[in-house]
């Protein structure tokens, strides 16, 4: 069994024919898939997706570049929808100074008001971070510990070991395969076993040998394999490994 933690299928125009996507995925094992939104219109996409199939459960959140439209007290609709029994994390959140399409203040009221929802409902919380991994951990680390999801993470050594200390768990992603992704397998192989999850970010960032091509939750076979080999594990440990760590995060123990 496999969990991709994290994907886009809820993207229409990325995924046309998402029942074959979907199918295609559990062919090769992968029997649930996490659809993530970025924003209300996407998150309803998730839930949707969630609804129409067995496999697949949604997150929802305002993602920190689609903050631009963002507004104290917009979370009317992202409350909602976390009260769905197949909603099963606030995300993904956090902060992205990379991009420039919001704001570091619009990023923050953004984040600043999920987290305090987060409390409220005591959800789980998926984090994008690009280029503000000192930043958000700087935001993290004055709150009470949560149940916190690096999704993608591509910090430091250092970012890794703040964000351990606020036990959180780390989603890797395709770049793992890469064959110059030296210090991503150097910061895995520092965190602990029970905190790693496997994740595509579909249609994004894709594993070798699809590089290059869209990216699909069928994939995440070569992520496991992947990080099974940095951590000098077999492909069964990994993915038992992997599957467990995913299912308490997500509280479908």
């Amino acid at each position: 069994m496999l969990i991709d933690t994290h994907c886009h299928i809820n993207f229409p125009d990325k995924f046309p024919d998402v029942e074959q996507t979907i199918a295609d995925a559990r062919s090769v094992g992968v029997d649930r898939m996490m659809a993530v939104g970025c924003d209300p219109e996407t998150s309803r996409a998730a839930v949707a997706l969630a609804d129409r199939y067995a496999e697949v459960y949604a997150i929802v959140g305002w993602h920190p570049t689609y903050t631009k439209d963002y507004v104290s007290g917009s979370l009317g609709e992202i409350t909602e929808m976390l009260k769905h029994p197949k909603v099963v994390a606030m995300g993904e959140i956090g902060l992205d100074f990379h991009w420039d399409f919001s704001t570091p203040e619009e990023q923050m009221l953004a984040l600043s008001e999920q987290l305090d929802l987060a409390v409220r409902l005591d959800t789980p919380l998926v984090f994008h971070c690009r280029d503000a991994y000192p930043a958000l951990l700087d935001v993290l680390e004055a709150r009470p510990i949560r149940p916190y999801l690096f999704h993608c993470f591509a910090g430091s050594i250092d970012d890794a070991k703040r964000a351990m200390a606020l036990d959180c768990y780390f989603g890797v992603d395709g770049p793992i395969s890469y064959k110059n992704a030296k210090a991503l397998k150097e910061v895995v192989r520092e965190v602990p076993l029970d905190r790693l999850v496997i994740e595509t970010d579909s249609p994004y960032m894709p594993p070798e040998p699809f590089r290059g091509k869209s990216n699909q939750p069928a994939y995440v076979r070569y992520v496991n394999a992947a990080l099974a080999d940095s951590l000098g594990i077999d492909v069964e440990e990994c993915s038992r490994i992997t599957t467990e760590n995913a299912m308490r995060f997500f509280r479908m123990l």
